[in-house]
């Protein structure tokens, strides 16, 4: 499961003091590995994958969130 440990390497990494096209790279790293693991979890159901996409998809937002700035409203 290859997969997996890139999930948890990118997971792992941190996220301080990065260039914005470093956020976006790390955003498009984010989509490419939840997109990949859900067609493995599609065929197999495993909650663990379930559980590995959300602690991916939180990072994501996180790093999109700072990449597209504070709302003004």
């Amino acid at each position: 499961m290859e997969l997996l440990e890139k999930a948890q390497e990118f997971i792992g990494r941190k996220m301080s003091n990065m260039s914005t096209s470093d956020r976006v790279e790390a955003s498009r790293e984010a989509k490419a590995l939840i997109l990949s693991i859900n067609e493995i979890y599609k065929e197999n159901k495993d909650s663990s994958l379930m559980d590995v996409m959300k602690e991916v998809t939180v990072k994501k937002k996180k790093i999109e969130k700072r990449l597209n700035g504070v709302p003004l409203v």
